[in-house]
């Protein structure tokens, strides 16, 4: 049994002005996928259920992975999907079946959906009988278009992410199931209109983990091959944005509809809660000066994981600004900058315009007299999924009681690895910006004495009212408050020709 390998994932932002670019992906082609073995990856997870099998081959082609950003430009995206489809192409009639690990939040120029034509390019290259299954993030937005060529899904089931290599080995037993038996399932999915975003997301203790917890049992109960509930990503504005439960069966007997019709009123029934709780920034300041334990500041406004540009200088101004005296800790990405602290040099004094650099609707520069105290090359290992990061040359910049990491580049920021590889241990500070709505709860929350989410500008604000969507189907939750819902089922079932 041979079995195809293949990846193209990017998270982006459709309100961050700065257009993403083919450069941005890292590709790597055929044996080198399969160094995932034994990373918390997707494709490592899929790899350790194909590797167990004597009768499985795999056929390791292509993987594309690019930080969050900005739109993909149509130039980048026409290179880019180009490349996929000729690496996995070349395969055609040679293979039993396919695995093809996609984020579903992508966003190009041009093509609003570019997972559900890259799968559909896929699908007429292969023919209908060929069994696809598809992995994807709980905050992809899964289409119409990619249901259509698919046989089979796992989504991601923990947020802030720690399982996905248990997503990518949920996705490979499926593919064999599929490919053992013949089997041809139903997938069941109910749209839901509502943006879910906030703490009751946090799926250890959140309403979105109790109902992601009811799809658990229907998989592990055998009631369901699969089921997800995906909330997509409020910053890709794209037409299908929204939250769905999806349910995949392996007989067509309503099951999937009826399993799909109660996850979705479930999301629906707690839709109040699944709605960000934050507070002003001069609030915040004024909160913090008052706080005796530590304090995290969640920029979530400035995600370079959600797709922002990262180069947001409103909280440091306003506590600096604010009269805030402790010792702060923060990140900024400033291409400019980092580059002046390395042509300076480490124990120099320099002045910068900081910050406003990229975003410069939302963010105007502030001028800083700062000390070089160390540069680096910005590369690090990702603390959750042991990946490597690249945010470009680095600098970390004092003045007064600041301490600045200064990136080139808005790679992740969704946990601690790249203010640890920068010599910067958050825990010896009193506040620490962290530009991400959410971390694993022992990187910050389990010492620290108050996580404020501050209401700051930003491409990936959780305040969604405020980013001015355009392409999403409308009235939404909680944009429009008096949205209403009736769960409509749509089924899909592949059969063989």
């Amino acid at each position: 049994m041979r079995i195809l390998i293949a990846e193209c994932m990017q998270e982006i932002s459709s309100f961050n002005p700065l257009q993403s670019q083919y450069e941005d992906f890292r590709i790597e082609t055929g044996e080198a996928l399969l160094t995932r073995r034994g990373l918390n990856t997707a494709i490592g997870g899929a790899l350790s259920v194909f590797d167990g099998r004597t009768d499985v081959s795999v056929v390791p082609t292509i993987s594309a992975r690019a930080d969050s950003a900005g739109m993909l430009s149509e130039e980048g995206w026409r290179r880019l999907m180009a490349e996929v489809l000729q690496a996995v192409a070349a395969h055609v009639g040679m293979v039993d079946a396919l695995y093809i690990s996609l984020h579903g939040a992508m966003g190009a120029v041009g093509e609003p959906d570019p997972e559900g034509l890259l799968l559909e390019e896929i699908r007429e290259a292969f023919g209908p009988d060929v069994p696809i299954v598809i992995s994807l993030d709980l905050h992809g937005i899964l289409t119409d278009r990619m249901l259509r060529q698919v046989d089979g899904l796992t989504a991601y089931k923990t947020y802030p992410h720690v399982d996905f290599a248990d997503t990518g080995e949920r996705a490979a037993r499926l593919l064999l199931k599929i490919v053992d038996t013949g089997a041809r399932p139903t997938i069941a999915r109910v749209v839901v209109p509502l943006l879910a975003r906030g703490d009751e997301c946090v799926t250890k203790n959140g309403l979105y983990g109790d109902v992601l917890a009811d799809a658990l049992l229907l998989e592990r109960s055998g009631a369901a091959l699969a089921a997800e509930v995906l909330i997509g990503n409020p910053f890709t504005d794209a037409p299908e944005l929204c939250t769905q439960a999806v349910v995949v069966t392996e007989q067509a007997d309503g099951g999937a509809e009826a399993a799909a019709v109660a996850l979705a009123e479930a999301m629906w029934a707690g839709r109040h809660r699944l709605v960000s709780k934050y507070v002003s920034v001069d609030k915040a300041v004024a909160l913090a000066r008052h706080l005796d334990g530590p304090v995290v500041f969640t920029d979530a406004a400035d995600a370079t994981s959600s797709g922002a540009s990262g180069d947001s200088n409103v909280l440091i101004r306003a506590l600096r600004d604010g009269g805030y005296s402790r010792r702060v800790l923060a990140q900024i990405v400033d291409a400019a900058a980092a580059a002046a602290a390395h042509d300076a040099g480490v124990g120099a004094m320099i002045e910068v315009q900081l910050g406003g650099t990229v975003d410069r609707l939302r963010f105007q520069p502030m001028t800083v007299t700062a000390t070089v105290q160390s540069l680096s090359t910005g590369r690090a290992v990702l603390e959750t999924m042991g990946l490597p990061l690249d945010a470009g040359p680095s600098a970390v910049l004092s003045f007064g009681n600041f301490t600045l990491l200064v990136i080139s580049r808005p790679a992740f920021l969704f946990d601690r690895s790249l203010y640890l590889a920068n010599g910067l241990d958050p825990r010896r500070f009193d506040l620490i910006v962290v530009k991400s709505p959410h971390t694993e709860f022992h990187m910050y929350d389990q010492w620290v004495e108050r996580n404020l989410n501050v209401d700051a500008p930003g491409s990936t604000s959780a305040n969604v009212g405020t980013l001015g969507h355009r392409l999403c189907r409308r009235p939404i939750y909680p944009i429009e408050a008096d949205t209403s819902f009736v769960p409509e089922p749509q089924t899909y079932t592949r059969r063989l020709h």
